[in-house]
């Protein structure tokens, strides 16, 4: 029986938007015969926009600023190719559009420039450290697949982290390294990925669709650096403090205008630190930053992986003062251990908050809780350890911090999984939680 599979070739748009803070917001540039050339903005309007934004699979228009507030400035040599663009606003092209292409009465300093919606990224990485290392998936009609590695290389891996924000590609492990696997009924959706390296995301590059010959052993992975775009300084620690922003490679601080709480656990969540606990509405003057302030009006829903995936004010553009300056507080990067056994991987159960460490109750606690421990550890799985062997631990005598702890078992902390409150419990040092990994089997 003959196997027939297809290449997917799909022409690129002739539009893109160049020098803003991620491919849907920028100054404009149509192509033609192979060259990259501005827009005049006489007539440029919503309508126009409108026409850009969907042409390039972004989200809503949302402003029409000139293209001069996008730096470096267009080179003088860089040719104006069109101007007088009337869009009605329903095209999918902007070629579609009414437009005069000669081009004779404009410069640079009327270059038009696009403010779109940034689309979610249909790519992820998951399992990994931190949001920019992982097992690759892709998302088709709401549903995400695993990536076959056949083919797989760097262009491919610089293409992810470029979609997704992150820095440069640093590798292209095997998935499997990714724990747990993808589930047997999770789809591979393509394979033989085919990138140059100058795609802005993976969709636009060659592949096959119709996976026949992998399995989940051949899931690809990739390795990028973590960009740093967002900090907070002043503070006692590095997850409290003045909130900055990169952008164009210089720090800038973010106006309280439009900030509320949803944000700010978007601020701790890339910070790798933990829930928000406190956002002052401003600085005060031992602790307001100076130059630039970059952000106002910030709007997230709180289940972005990035400040730069949230609505704001354009980079820059605001009439706030630095008293306006915004702080935010996380608590500290949520912490475990396993203590008094003859491993690190086997012991009783601590976890840390507000800097003091405190022990688990036993209520709920079965094999899914000790599988989260187990991985997020990198201590491999439970074992089953006879009552005898773990009644040799000795209680603690502190805090207990955790009870009624329920987890699924594919978190990837236990800080994911449901809870009490911090300190809540009905416990005594009698019902500490004792844990065994396979790489930490005592000998009994």
């Amino acid at each position: 029986m003959a196997l027939f599979f297809f290449l997917i070739f799909e022409s690129p748009p002739k539009v893109r938007l160049v020098r803003g803070p991620h491919r849907c917001e920028g100054r404009v540039e149509v192509e033609r015969n192979g060259e990259w050339g501005t827009v005049c903005d006489d007539g440029w309007n919503m309508k126009d926009v409108e026409v850009v934004c969907r042409e390039l699979g972004c989200g809503a228009a949302k402003g029409t600023p000139s293209g001069n507030l996008y730096k470096p400035l267009a080179d003088e040599k860089q040719k104006i190719f069109i101007q007088d663009v009337n869009c009605n606003g329903t095209e999918d092209e902007l070629i579609e559009c009414d437009r005069v292409e000669d081009v004779f009465d404009c410069s640079h300093s009327e270059d038009a420039g696009a403010i779109c919606e940034k689309s979610p990224p249909k790519v992820r990485l998951v399992r990994g450290p931190h949001r920019c290392e992982g097992r690759v998936e892709v998302e088709r009609n709401g549903e995400w697949g695993t990536v076959c590695d056949n083919g797989w290389n760097m262009k491919d891996v610089e293409v992810v982290c470029r979609e997704l924000g992150c820095g440069a590609a640093k590798g292209t492990p095997s998935g499997n390294l990714y724990k747990p696997l993808a589930n047997e009924k999770q789809k591979i959706f393509i394979q033989d990925v085919n990138c140059n390296g100058t795609e802005d995301e993976l969709i636009e590059c060659d592949r096959v669709e119709d996976v026949f010959d992998c399995s989940h052993s051949e899931d690809a992975g990739a390795i990028c650096e973590i960009p740093e775009t967002v900090r907070l300084v002043g503070g006692p620690g590095r997850c409290k403090g003045r909130l900055e922003v990169k952008h164009q490679k210089q720090w800038g601080t973010v106006c309280k205008a439009g900030w509320h709480l949803s944000a700010a656990k978007v601020v701790c969540r890339q910070l790798g630190c933990g829930k928000a606990t406190l956002i002052k509405r401003c600085c005060d003057k031992d602790t307001q930053g100076q130059g630039l302030i970059w952000l106002s009006n910030v709007s997230c829903s709180g289940r972005e992986e990035d400040l730069q995936h949230c609505l704001s004010g354009l980079e820059g553009y605001n009439n706030c003062t630095h008293d306006e300056d915004t702080w935010v507080e996380c608590e500290d990067p949520f912490k475990l251990r396993l203590v008094n056994g003859d491993t690190s991987c086997s012991g009783r159960l601590e976890v840390l908050h507000k800097g003091i460490w405190g022990s688990v109750c036993d209520d709920g606690w079965a094999k899914k809780e000790e599988q989260v421990v187990c991985q997020q550890l990198g201590c491999g799985k439970p074992i089953f350890v006879p009552a005898k062997a773990r009644k040799k631990f000795v209680p603690g005598d502190g805090r207990i911090w955790l009870d009624d702890v329920h987890c699924k078992g594919e978190e990837q902390s236990l800080e994911q999984c449901q809870h009490r409150s911090w300190g809540y419990h009905d416990c005594n040092h009698k019902e500490d939680v004792v844990v065994f990994c396979l790489e930490g089997q005592p000998d009994i």
